[in-house]
């Protein structure tokens, strides 16, 4: 079968199809006919050698990714009723790009009928991530929330599900494109990231007390929520725009380091901190927010926003188009 190998830490171009032998399934254990595969941007800093400290892998190595396909084998002690059944799992940061990937039994989530394995896959990681942050933060209706990098994969489906809880959603894009994804996906006011003065405008479209014409009512001046999946600079910019006693979390890194946020600078505001450590959860939960995930997108609730797909033989061209930051929402591999 072929796979994605991660042949040295480097640019896409150390990207290699490669051949390796089919994969038998062990104990507990399904093998996973693989339609599509979920890619993130956190899969090329991995590759290029950034956060090891979180992501602890070595090349040579197969590349990771969500998978969404059809269960063709099973080991022992797996029910026989798997077979055939249309299926994701998480494989993490290791082994997804692959023709067929073996996965754990208590990993896998059923794909609901007519729903696309592709639309599965663009929705799964990222949902169970967004639907996780949510959670945490503790957003309802009437919360103030601002979402940076709201045109990404994970962005745009943060920004339905808020909307879809009631909450006053802001969105922070960069340039005209991204911004009308985001304003189409229900945003009550979007922000061109671009703009120097963006803070600014966040501010006043967050409202002080009473809210501007048109925004939300009442409150604290700022965010009760910030979702900063950009990092660096843009988000560390966020702090002061999240209202006291709310919740900062800082869970992305695409500009190559999480937002310089100290654990003092928020306590003095009574702003609870969250990091990327907070969105990590046990397998039980991550299938429950999955099959969560998959239910709204077979509803036509949640609409992932897929920018290209790239054959498995193209992987590197994939990686480019990510880190070339160009498309909006998600880039698939397609097997």
């Amino acid at each position: 079968m072929r796979v994605v190998r991660v042949t040295a830490f480097g640019g896409p171009d150390v990207l290699r199809t490669q051949e390796a032998p089919d994969p038998v399934p062990g104990a507990g254990e399904v093998v996973v006919e693989v339609a599509a595969v979920d890619t993130m941007f956190v899969e090329t800093q991995v590759r290029a050698g950034w956060g090891l400290e979180y992501f602890p892998v070595r090349p040579p190595y197969t590349l990771g990714g969500g998978i969404a396909g059809t269960v063709r084998a099973v080991g022992a002690g797996v029910d026989g009723g798997w077979t055939g059944r249309r299926v994701v799992a998480s494989m993490g940061i290791t082994c997804g790009a692959v023709q067929r990937a073996v996965a754990s039994v208590e990993a896998l989530t059923p794909v609901p009928d007519g729903l696309p394995l592709t639309t599965a896959a663009a929705v799964f990681q990222d949902g169970v991530t967004a639907l996780a942050l949510l959670d945490a933060t503790a957003v309802a209706a009437g919360t103030r929330v601002l979402i940076l990098g709201a045109s990404g994969g994970m962005g745009t489906l943060l920004t339905q599900l808020a909307k879809a809880q009631g909450a006053y959603v802001a969105g922070v894009a960069r340039g005209a494109r991204k911004t009308a994804l985001v304003r189409k996906l229900g945003a009550d006011a979007v922000i061109d990231g671009t703009d120097s003065g963006w803070p600014g405008r966040a501010r006043e479209a967050l409202g002080a007390a009473g809210g501007p014409a048109g925004g939300p009512q009442g409150g604290a001046a700022g965010a009760e929520v910030v979702l900063d999946g950009v990092g660096g600079a843009m988000g560390a910019a966020a702090l002061p725009l999240t209202a006291d006693g709310g919740r900062f979390s800082a869970h992305g890194a695409p500009t190559g380091g999480f937002a310089a946020v100290t654990p003092q600078e928020a306590a003095d505001r009574g702003i609870r901190l969250l990091t990327i450590a907070d969105a990590q959860i046990s397998e039980e939960v991550r299938v429950r927010l999955a099959a969560r995930a998959l239910a709204e997108a077979a509803a036509g609730r949640l609409r992932p926003v897929i920018g290209a797909t790239y054959p498995l033989e193209r992987a590197a061209d994939a990686h480019r188009a990510i880190e070339g930051r160009d498309l909006v929402g998600k880039v698939l591999l397609t097997v």
